[in-house]
C-alpha cells in the first residue's frame, strides 16, 4: 500500500523540486491511513475529511522543512495528529453539503457492501466497532491519540512518541493509562466482546 522505503525518498525529493506527480501518489499512498487516523481521532466523517485535506495542505506547504530525519509517514502523521487536536481543541464546525451524495432525482445514491452473506454475524461486527468508536469519543484526545496511532495504525513505540513528540516512556505510560480508560468505557458492553 505504501510505497516502498526506497522509493519514498524519491517521491519527496521530487515533490519538494515541485513535481506534483510526486506529491500526489505520496497523497495516494497515505489517504486511507491518515483519513482513518483523523476519522478514529474524530468521530465525525467530515471532520476527518476535513482534517486529513487540512493536513495533507500543511504538509505540501511545509515540504521544504522535511528534513528527513524521520519517515515521510511519520512525519505527515504528526501533522495529521496535530490537525485533529487543534480540531479537537477549537470550536467545532460541521459542514455539509446539500448536493453530497444525491442523484438527479434527488435521492441518496451511496454504495452499500453486500452482507448477506452472514446478517447476524455482520451486525454484531458493526454493533462492536460502534461500541468502539464511541468508546473511543470518551476518552482524553491525549489518550486517544496514542491507542488511534498505536493499537489501530500499527506505528511502533518509538513511532508514536516521534509523531506526538514525546518520549518512548511516556508513550508507553500513556498508551497503558488510555487502555484502562478504553476497558472502563467499554466495561458496560462487555457482552458484546464475548
Amino acid at each position: 500500500m505504501n510505497p516502498s522505503p526506497a522509493l519514498e525518498p524519491d517521491l519527496v525529493e521530487r515533490a519538494r523540486q515541485g513535481d506534483a506527480r510526486s506529491f500526489d501518489r505520496l497523497v495516494q499512498e497515505h489517504y486511507v491511513l491518515a483519513y482513518n487516523t483523523a476519522y478514529r481521532m474524530l468521530g465525525n466523517p467530515d471532520q476527518a475529511d476535513d482534517a486529513t485535506v487540512e493536513a495533507f495542505a500543511r504538509a505540501y506547504r511545509s515540504l521544504e522543512r522535511f528534513r528527513g530525519e524521520s519517515s515521510f509517514s511519520t512525519w505527515l502523521y504528526r501533522i495529521v495528529t496535530n490537525v485533529c487536536l487543534d480540531y479537537l481543541r477549537g470550536p467545532t464546525q460541521y459542514t455539509t453539503s446539500l448536493d453530497e451524495g444525491t442523484g438527479e432525482d434527488g435521492t441518496l445514491s451511496r454504495e452499500v457492501p453486500d452482507e448477506s452473506q452472514n446478517p447476524p454475524l455482520t451486525a454484531l461486527q458493526h454493533r462492536r466497532q460502534g461500541t468502539v468508536h464511541d468508546a473511543l469519543q470518551h476518552l482524553s484526545s491525549e489518550h486517544r491519540a496514542v491507542l488511534v496511532l498505536y493499537d489501530l495504525n500499527g506505528f511502533s513505540y518509538e513511532e508514536v512518541g516521534s509523531i506526538l513528540g514525546i518520549p518512548v516512556g511516556t508513550v508507553k505510560s500513556r498508551l497503558n493509562r488510555a487502555r484502562h480508560a478504553l476497558k472502563e468505557e467499554l466495561a458496560p458492553h462487555l457482552e458484546l466482546f464475548e
